[in-house]
């Protein structure tokens, strides 16, 4: 009679990093085009911050999680909640669920999301140069539109939708050479030295 032995079974796990980064950055792209006085906010933006910023970001934090990425997780949940939030400050009040919110209040809420964003770039600087970008950029995004809501100069608010084009790009691009490297098995977008493994 053989010896019993065990077999183990390993599920592949996919990459969520992609999903979650292009989630992000085409819903920031979307929302600074309207900050930058292109068009104005809309449907659309509301249903891409519920849709693919918000609930696709969650799901690719989830996942993050099967692959052993605190960061990952962190970040893409986070992320995904604060479009929900966001998309709720803009609604609620529509619903009577809730006075709309003065600019000290927006301003606050910016701030926090930009010292939540500062440590997270900080922490970036153990994954690579691409995602450095994308928290160095969103930082300075936050820090813009709180500026916009304390002073209430349209320049301002203009000159961070700029600025969160270029964040969203960076995301953008972060996502695509994360996806495009790893389907191809080879550096097709440079993403800056990695050094710990299994975070993108």
């Amino acid at each position: 009679m053989e010896p019993h032995s065990d077999i183990i079974i390993r599920e592949p796990a996919a990459n969520p990093s992609p999903l979650g980064l292009l989630g992000f950055g085409m819903t920031t792209v979307l929302l600074n085009l309207s900050n930058t006085g292109i068009f104005p906010m809309n449907a659309m933006i509301l249903a891409m911050g519920i849709c693919f910023g918000g609930l696709a970001q969650i799901m690719a934090g989830i996942l993050e999680f099967r692959k052993n990425n605190t960061f990952g997780l962190t970040a893409f949940i986070s992320y995904g909640f604060f479009w929900l939030s966001l998309v709720a400050l803009i609604i609620l009040p529509k619903l009577g669920w809730g006075e709309a919110v003065n600019p000290a209040g927006m301003a606050s809420y910016l701030i926090c999301w930009g010292v939540f964003t500062a440590i997270l770039w900080v922490v970036s600087f153990r994954i690579s140069v691409a995602v450095q970008v994308v928290f160095a950029t969103l930082t300075l995004l936050f820090a813009l539109l709180a500026g916009a809501e304390l002073t209430g100069r349209s320049i301002i608010r203009e000159t961070a939708g700029v600025e969160g084009i270029v964040c969203g790009c960076s995301a953008i691009y972060a996502g695509s050479a994360t996806l495009l490297n790893e389907v191809w098995g080879k550096t097709i977008l440079p993403m800056g030295h990695y050094r710990i493994r299994g975070n993108s």
